[in-house]
């Protein structure tokens, strides 16, 4: 795989091992990506972020990152449809990672021709290194013994609150016309749930995704969690 890597303009480290590589992350939750990002910022690599396909699709065309970590659901498609058109252009190719909650979306991310995948939550510092240092070729990795540190980070609540506030926003759109955009919303509240450790909020993010739909008494209960969780964070 050397000869899809763009050049490390600085060596890395055993301390910073991914230094001199950008990562591309495409995610749609700012709590998530806060978590890359204070992984990356501990590894040594630069981050920038994409939230939906549109706007990844507008990064690729600036400049080319070394690794690309694709969240699996977002709002403007699939994950796995990026992961595809990345790895059937021509030249060379980052490293590309599928990330989601859902461990199940594992096998679709590698078929679509995803390097590796990241099962949220994305919290371990050694996890994190590790899964992009073993898709990279042995001459840019970093000599010598490398100490895991086993890091948990903890992105700031404030990130999570803004998610929840946009998940808000978006079950009030779903009502009437706009309930094709309930699947989407039942995905990102897992998504969150799971970075979160939040057994509530998965409940919720269950209820959402009931066959047939959720019920009034449902979306009530939701409601409750979500705007329960907002207020939590926003005392922080």
């Amino acid at each position: 795989m050397s000869d899809t890597i763009p050049t490390l303009t600085r060596m890395p480290t055993p301390e910073r091992p991914l230094t001199g590589l950008t990562v591309l992350l495409v995610e749609d939750s700012r709590f998530a990506s806060e978590a890359v990002r204070l992984l990356c910022l501990r590894s040594g690599a630069r981050i920038r972020r994409a939230d939906c396909l549109a706007s990844a699709d507008r990064h690729l065309k600036t400049y080319r990152p070394s690794i690309v970590i694709v969240d699996m659901g977002l709002p403007d498609g699939s994950g796995s449809d990026l992961i595809a058109e990345i790895r059937g252009t021509r030249g060379p190719h980052p490293v590309i990672l599928g990330t989601s909650g859902d461990p199940d979306l594992k096998s679709a991310a590698l078929a679509a021709g995803a390097d590796g995948f990241l099962e949220k939550p994305i919290e371990s510092l050694a996890v994190f290194q590790e899964a992009i240092l073993s898709t990279l070729p042995e001459e840019m990795r970093p000599l010598g013994l490398r100490a895991l540190a086993d890091l948990v980070i903890a992105p700031d609540p404030l990130a999570l609150r803004d998610d929840l506030q946009h998940l808000s926003e978006l079950l009030r759109d779903t009502k009437g016309a706009d309930a094709r955009a309930l699947p989407y919303a039942a995905h990102f509240l897992h998504s969150i749930a799971r970075s979160a450790h939040d057994a509530a909020l998965d409940d919720a993010a269950q209820r959402l995704r009931r066959s047939g739909g959720p019920s009034r008494e449902d979306m009530t209960r939701v409601t409750q969690i979500i705007d329960a969780r907002i207020a939590a964070a926003g005392a922080f």
